[in-house]
C-alpha cells in the first residue's frame, strides 16, 4: 500500500478504505473562499458495486492500492462481461460491465485501453480520450447559416447523442471526447 494526499486523487485511481477496495468515480477538489480546501471523492467499492461519496482534506493521507495499469486491446462483450487482451502475453481478462460503466458505448473492437488489474481481477478501464464515430441522424443543412451559429443535435453510430456544428451532415465521422460526447472536430481520415 502506499500513501498519497487526497488532491492527487484521479478518476480510475483505486483506494484502500477499512480493508476494501474502491475505485475513484469523481474526483473533485474544492477551495472554498474560507476554511480548508476539501477534496469531493465520488467512489465504488469493487467487491460489491456499492457507490460511496466520502470528503478528505487536500492534505489528508490516503492508501492507494497497488494496481497494474497496462494497455490491453477491447475485443467483445459477451454475457460475461467486455473482454480484453494484453497484446504482450495475448492473455485476455473479462472486465464486468459495472467496471466499464459510462464508458460502454465508446468502446470500439480493437481499441487500445489501460485496464487496472488488481489479483487478477479488471477494476477499472480508462479510454483514449478521444473516439472517431459516423454521425447516423442530424438535422440537414440550412442553407445561409453561418459556422459560428449554434450547434445542432445529433446521434453517433454508436447510439449517443452529441451536438455537431451546423455543417455536418449524416455519414461523416467526428472525433468526440470519449469523457463526455461532445464533439472536437471532424475526423482526418
Amino acid at each position: 500500500m502506499v500513501k498519497v494526499i487526497a488532491s492527487s486523487l484521479r478518476k480510475g485511481n483505486v483506494v484502500e478504505k477499512d480493508g476494501k477496495l474502491y475505485v475513484v468515480l469523481f474526483a473533485e477538489n474544492i477551495h472554498p473562499g474560507k476554511g480548508t480546501p476539501v477534496t469531493q471523492l465520488d467512489m465504488r467499492r469493487i467487491s460489491d458495486g456499492v457507490k460511496v461519496s466520502e470528503r478528505y482534506r487536500t492534505t489528508e493521507q490516503v492508501e492507494r492500492a497497488h494496481v497494474e495499469d497496462r494497455e490491453h486491446t477491447f475485443l467483445y462483450q459477451d454475457a460475461e462481461g467486455f473482454h480484453f487482451m494484453n497484446p504482450e502475453t495475448y492473455d485476455q481478462i473479462a472486465v464486468s460491465p459495472d467496471v466499464v460503466g459510462d464508458a460502454a458505448p465508446y468502446l470500439q473492437e480493437g481499441m487500445t485501453v489501460s485496464v487496472s488489474v488488481h489479483e487478477g481481477v479488471g477494476i477499472a478501464i480508462e479510454l483514449p480520450q478521444r473516439a472517431v464515430f459516423e454521425v447516423v441522424e442530424t438535422e440537414p443543412v440550412t442553407k445561409g447559416q453561418t459556422a459560428s451559429s449554434s450547434y445542432k443535435p445529433a446521434i453517433l453510430s454508436n447510439g449517443v447523442k452529441t451536438a455537431v456544428p451546423p455543417h455536418i451532415t449524416v455519414g461523416t465521422r467526428v472525433v468526440v471526447m470519449t469523457a463526455d460526447g461532445s464533439y472536437v472536430e471532424r475526423a482526418k481520415d
